[in-house]
């Protein structure tokens, strides 16, 4: 039996009989629409696309507090009961689980904050004291992997206070010149790390780190741009992806909505209204504190592949095999197939090109079709519009070029 709780308050539950509530399944969670699924003994999924948030719900003293046990799918569906009976057992004892568990996260931290710390101890207290402001809690964005990979397995063990700049220069120096990127990320997150330490009262000096750097010497990096389609060659690529499903069709919405490709392949019809698609914040680019749900203006070829896809599918616009949105990796196979050399995230240059060469619109109407922060924080605490009008006329314009009816020579349409 499916059930679900969506904006009406309906009470629908996937799953069968269980003792005194329901039990959910693995395939029921993944096929479930959004909202809210119980599994029973106050268990239950907030299910948002295709992420969600465990809870685990109980009564105690005359209330009723929602405990957190993690994020679906990273947390699985055994996992997340086996947690639920933990805090179960800490219940019929009389004991409040949220309670229990801040004690034994302060008994952690206490242990961490001995008098000379190991460095991969500081890595998991910085960690854990930035998550929360981390997409995924840090998961998505990978912030540890960095120090995970390339600085703890070569100073991990040591004291804070005995690390010299020249074990820092030591951990760095493999990847210094041959991973520029990811040695840049490494070192930063190092100094971050020694800059908190600091700040506890720890014996360190994050200009250790900044010595190691100087020592590692200046490297000419010329970093590798992802490749674009050129914007002449776009309505023949956009031609070309008449066929090939779901992929194809995603394929043909970046292009004609220029967001990135995690926000497009989520996309479901609820998101969409009148001719406004509405991106949940979780699927924009950026810190949990700065994203906020964008706004994209769908030009009338836009609508039409929201319209075909919705009849073949429902809510989730462009699905895989399994019931999940297509994948990353999918839309550059299928391009390759296609012996197009251009990326998805490549046809926001694409565009971005196309107005510089054919000044279709200004500055700030490009830029903020391709949802970059423009103007200082004070220029913009003020200057709120998202254009939307200026931008809508913009889109319906790129998606007349793409379509092939009209030729580059556009007419400025916005100065």
């Amino acid at each position: 039996m499916m059930t679900y709780v969506g904006p009406m308050k309906r009470t629908l539950i996937w799953g069968t009989t269980w003792g005194t509530g329901m039990v959910l399944t693995a395939i029921g969670i993944k096929n479930a629409p959004d909202g809210k699924l119980r599994d029973g003994n106050g268990l239950m999924l907030i299910k948002r696309g295709s992420s969600g948030k465990w809870v685990y719900r109980y009564s105690i003293y005359g209330r009723r507090p929602e405990m957190g046990l993690g994020s679906w799918p990273d947390v699985t569906l055994s996992d997340a009961r086996k947690a639920r009976d933990v805090w179960a057992a800490e219940l019929r004892q009389g004991r409040d689980p949220i309670s229990v568990r801040q004690g034994q996260k302060e008994i952690a931290t206490a242990a961490a904050n001995q008098a000379d710390p190991t460095f991969a101890e500081l890595v998991t207290v910085v960690f854990e004291a930035r998550k929360a402001t981390l997409r995924g809690d840090g998961t998505r964005g990978r912030w540890r992997s960095p120090l995970d990979r390339h600085i703890i397995p070569s100073i991990g063990r040591k004291p804070i206070s005995k690390i010299t700049a020249r074990d820092v220069q030591d951990a760095l120096s493999p990847i210094w010149r041959t991973k520029h990127p990811t040695a840049i990320k490494a070192y930063q997150r190092t100094h971050i790390v020694f800059s908190k330490a600091k700040l506890m009262g720890y014996d360190c000096d994050p200009f250790t780190v900044e010595a190691a750097k100087e020592f590692l010497g200046v490297v000419d990096h010329q970093p590798e741009h992802i490749p674009a389609t050129r914007w002449q060659d776009i309505p023949d690529l956009y031609t070309r992806l008449q066929t090939g499903g779901d992929v194809a069709q995603c394929l043909r919405f970046i292009i004609l909505t220029l967001v990135r490709s995690d926000a497009a392949r989520g996309a479901s019809l609820r998101e969409i209204e009148d001719n406004v698609w509405t991106v949940p914040a979780d699927r924009v680019k950026g810190t949990r504190s700065q994203v906020q749900e964008f706004r994209v203006p769908l030009s009338a070829e836009a609508l039409s592949i929201v319209a075909q896809q919705s009849e073949i599918h429902g809510s989730l616009l462009f699905t895989g095999p399994r019931g999940k949105p297509v994948t990353s990796r999918g839309l550059e196979k299928h391009l390759d197939g296609l012996k197009e050399t251009g990326r998805p995230h490549g046809f926001r240059t694409s565009f971005r090109t196309w107005v510089q060469d054919t000044h279709a619109c200004d500055y700030d109407v490009a830029e903020t079709i391709l949802d970059h922060r423009i103007h200082s924080a004070v220029v913009r605490s003020y200057a709120r519009s998202d254009l939307l009008d200026r931008r809508q006329l913009v889109m319906d314009a790129w998606a007349r070029f793409v379509t092939g009816q009209t030729t580059a020579n556009v007419v400025q349409l916005c100065g």
